[in-house]
């Protein structure tokens, strides 16, 4: 194929994808003029090139929709639903001699004599009557096209179609083209080349192995602990840490690009099932690496095809449902920490708890006992078994079920997990999370029996010291090993044993010897492997398992570390599924009366002890930590005279707790920093040295008035300032929250937050003042909790929460039961006065900006010293 040619295949791919947004755009605003001229303008560029290449039976199929266009765009025809089906038909066609040209570097033969005729009737004024035979058949399963996925081959029927309302995307159009606007300002289109993705890809190898390489001088320069060299390894730290940043901006794509076809398999599906459909899209613009976005196209376009087909009612249905005739599909993406978060949810009519049980009895998954036992978050997730549908009938389209544990194995194999929640009769969502990259990522390294493995941190939840007087040791029952982590039973996986190598790893079960419990959670499971060693955490390059041991099904990859040495990188899904570790979200729940998910404040918790500025031990709670990080002192700078640093692609403030810092006048090398985050805020803070992590029931005496600090506590043994992270997240400005002042009201207090960095804060600010505290994670728990007959004094809840609202939680509260007249205090980010007029609507006594704790505490105060009304 000369270059000629491919330069016009990949020019006319990105006008296709471009020409079916549009297309759909026009269905719904037929007098939209700009996007006429934009469509014209497309097609015309593919009939004028196909002419100059010779390609005859590509110019002939696209001059024939060029002339119904052409008359579209002049007003003699007006623009209807039959009309841009069978211009859709037309850009079908044209796709499949694309296919074949790529393919075979030559036009195939065919007639199309029948597309053509339709067209010039259709340019000839007469009514549009588009065949109903498709052109290739739709694949009934996921996954068994030969090439790529053709959702877009659906049929166009003989009946009108209702407009899809999909929203548009802004990746769709391609990068070098400019709108018509655009071009009457005069302004130039933006500077890019095209490269290979071969080039990309060569590219990236060599970077990695450079990453090696510098992780091996690193590993020798400490060994050797020669400062000579320290310097310029620092420097080429920085430079290869750069290049990988921007090496890998390249593979970055939006996931628009494998949103793109999804308004037009949308529209066909509305024609095809009757049904009327709004396809929303959030979050087009997020970035994912190229080979993470290949490999999740298919399960995307499966998940959609189910919602479409199975998920959502007709428009009979759901109008006897109360529900609105037009159902909805939400695909929504957006980053945390180093993964993305694929939302696929419809309103439909939920999954069937009933059928699911009765499928899942019949076919032998579960035996009715079992089931009477599960919670329903347990039963849906039968839908990804293999072959397991609750469809009455199978259709052409999809078949909720089948095919569901493809998508599962598929998300899997690329490091991701999925899961499911659904509320029948309201609908649907699965979530998906997915590394953004496949080619460098950041592991725990464990050692078991003196050997070495790799975890990748996106699915470690936390650690635990077992054994050895640490408090924590493996129990048994039923000769399954398990931790007692909080409220919750861990069940645990011996990674020595599993392995093959017990023989040199500890018996951690007799408590003399100590060791760790990586806690990992697989979807909606969270299961515990128990290592000998932890080591610290590594930027690894992952390369693929050798064929001689793929079939383990335990190991995702390897990688070589800073020494030389070659280990293998441990699959946590591929664990679980050789092991058969199941858990529900978390453990068995302990039938002893506490909560089943929250956080107490006169528990335990995980507290990090560190040193800064004098001899006495400082303590933070562990969960609102999201990384300790050792920065090269060089890398600080200063910004407004604050010291900052250039962290995950942003400028991340660092607050001194001994005051003032100036880079140049320190002796140390590197500095220990302790970094939180919430969403897209990040501030550290500069420490002397980490200490250890220990867990202890915080009981805080209340401070003398110094800023920075709720007060002191015994830990470990040692008297220990409690520092007030809420104050230090203030010195760093932006939108972060206020800290506070005092009370000595000693009340039971019930915290409903969905985020656990807040969940982590208010706790011991709370209870610093001498309130007992109970957080869970949102409504649903709570009830769970009032049902229980859990008793408190005042309830203070966050307001945005996924599934129930703030304001939906307090009409429930209010609505009967035992908490009925309690004072509930909104705290929110939303202050504006027609979200504090909703919020008491609902039912809230008092609305508190979040988090100013000052008013918060005056607030309670004042729903203590008031009555509540009924």
């Amino acid at each position: 194929m000369d270059d000629l040619l491919a330069d016009f295949l990949t020019e006319t791919n990105e006008g296709l994808v471009a020409l079916d947004v549009a297309l759909l755009r026009l269905e719904r605003s037929p007098q939209d003029k700009p996007t006429l001229s934009e469509i014209f303008r497309l097609v015309h560029t593919i009939k004028g090139t196909c002419g100059f290449l010779g390609l005859s039976r590509l110019e002939r199929v696209a001059h024939a929709a060029e002339n119904v266009l052409g008359l579209y765009r002049d007003g003699v025809l007006a623009v209807t639903p039959n009309g841009v089906s069978l211009i859709l038909r037309a850009l079908d066609r044209i796709k499949d001699i694309i296919s074949a040209l790529e393919t075979n570097g030559t036009e195939p033969a065919g007639d199309d004599g029948e597309l053509i005729r339709h067209l010039d009737a259709a340019a000839g004024g007469e009514a549009e009557t588009p065949s109903s035979q498709p052109d290739e058949e739709a694949a009934e399963e996921f996954g068994a096209r030969a090439a790529e996925p053709r959702e877009e081959a659906l049929p166009a029927t003989r009946h009108p179609a209702q407009p899809v309302q999909t929203a548009p995307l802004r990746s769709a159009t391609p990068a070098t083209d400019t709108t018509p606007e655009e071009s009457a300002g005069g302004r130039a289109p933006p500077q890019s080349i095209r490269v290979s993705v071969d080039v990309l890809e060569d590219l990236m190898m060599l970077v990695s192995e450079l990453v090696l390489t510098r992780n091996q001088l690193m590993q020798l320069s400490r060994a050797r602990n020669d400062g000579a060299y320290s310097v310029p390894l620092q420097r080429l730290s920085h430079i290869t840490s750069d290049l990988q940043d921007g090496v890998m901006k390249t593979r970055m794509q939006p996931i628009g690009n494998a949103w793109a076809k999804m308004p037009r398999l949308v529209r066909d599906l509305s024609i095809e099932l009757g049904k009327k459909i709004d396809l929303e899209m959030r979050g087009a613009d997020t970035e994912l690496d190229r080979q993470v976005l290949e490999l999740i196209k298919d399960p995307l376009t499966h998940m959609v095809r189910n919602s479409g087909d199975h998920g959502l009612e007709g428009p009979e249905d759901r109008r006897r449902a109360g529900k609105s005739e037009t159902g909805r599909i939400t695909l929504n993406a957006y980053h945390e920490g180093g993964h993305i978060l694929i939302e696929i949810s419809d309103d439909g009519r939920g999954l069937s708890i009933d059928r699911i049980k009765q499928k899942a009895v019949s076919q032998g998954l579960a035996s009715e006992s079992d089931i009477a036992g599960m919670s329903e978050a347990e039963i849906h997730r039968f839908i990804f078994r293999a072959g397991f549908s609750t469809a009455a009938a199978v259709t052409a389209v999809s078949g909720r079920g089948v095919g569901m544990d493809v998508v599962k194995t598929n998300v899997e194999r690329i490091g991701g997990t999925i899961d499911v929640s659904s509320t029948e009769g309201r609908g649907t969502a699965f979530t998906i999370k997915i590394p953004l990259t496949l080619a460098i990522v950041s592991a725990l390294i464990v050692e078991v029996a003196g050997e070495r493995f790799a975890i990748p941190q996106i699915g470690v939840l936390e650690l635990v010291r077992v054994g050895g007087g640490s408090g924590s040791r493996v129990e048994r029952i039923k000769d399954a090993p398990v931790l007692r982590l909080r409220d919750r039973l861990l069940p645990l996986v011996s990674l020595g044993r599993v392995l093959g190598l017990e023989e040199g790893s500890r018996n951690l079960d007799e408590g003399g010897e100590s060791g760790f419990v990586v806690v990992t959670q697989v979807g909606a499971n969270v299961f515990g492997i128990i290592v000998d060693r932890l080591f610290d955490t590594e930027e690894i390059v992952v390369k693929p398992v050798a064929p001689i041991l793929r079939h383990i099904g335990m190991f995702s990859g390897n990688t070589i570390l800073g020494d030389g040495s070659v280990i293998m990188i441990l699959d946590p899904n591929g664990i679980a599924r050789v092991t058969g570790v199941m858990a529900d979200g978390g453990g068995s729940r302990m039938d002893d009366g506490k909560v089943t998910s929250g956080v107490r404040s006169n528990e335990k918790t995980a507290l990090l002890l560190f040193r800064a500025g004098d001899e006495t031990p400082k303590a933070v709670p562990l969960g609102l930590i999201a990384r300790l990080d050792d920065i090269p002192v060089e890398q600080i700078e200063n910004s407004g005279g604050m010291p900052v640093v250039q962290y995950r692609g942003q400028l991340m403030p660092l607050l001194s707790m001994t005051g003032g810092f100036q880079p140049q006048d320190q002796e140390r090398v590197r500095q220990t920093v302790l970094v939180f985050s919430e969403g897209d805020r990040s501030l550290g803070i500069m420490v002397d040295a980490i200490l250890d992590v220990v867990d202890e029931a915080l009981s805080v005496q209340a401070g003398q008035g110094r800023p920075g600090f709720l007060g002191s506590a015994v830990v470990a043994g040692r008297v220990t300032d409690v520092i007030d992270t809420a104050w230090w997240l203030r010195q760093a400005g932006g939108d972060w929250f206020r800290p506070a002042a005092s009370s000595s009201v000693t009340r039971r207090l019930l915290v409903v937050e969905d985020s656990a960095f807040f969940r982590e804060l208010v706790v011991p600010a709370l209870a610093a003042e001498g309130y007992e505290v109970v957080a869970v994670e949102g409504p649903a728990e709570a009830l769970k909790l009032r049902e229980r007959g859990e008793v408190f004094d005042a309830i203070v809840s966050d307001i945005e929460m996924p599934e129930m609202d703030g304001f939906a939680f307090a009409e429930e509260v209010r609505g009967g039961g035992a908490w009925r007249d309690l004072p509930m205090v909104a705290l929110t980010g939303r202050v504006e006065p027609a979200a504090v007029a909703r919020g008491r609507a609902a039912g809230f006594t008092d609305y508190v900006g979040k988090y100013d704790r000052e008013a918060l505490l005056a607030s309670l105060g004042e729903c203590f010293a008031v009555p509540v009304e009924a």
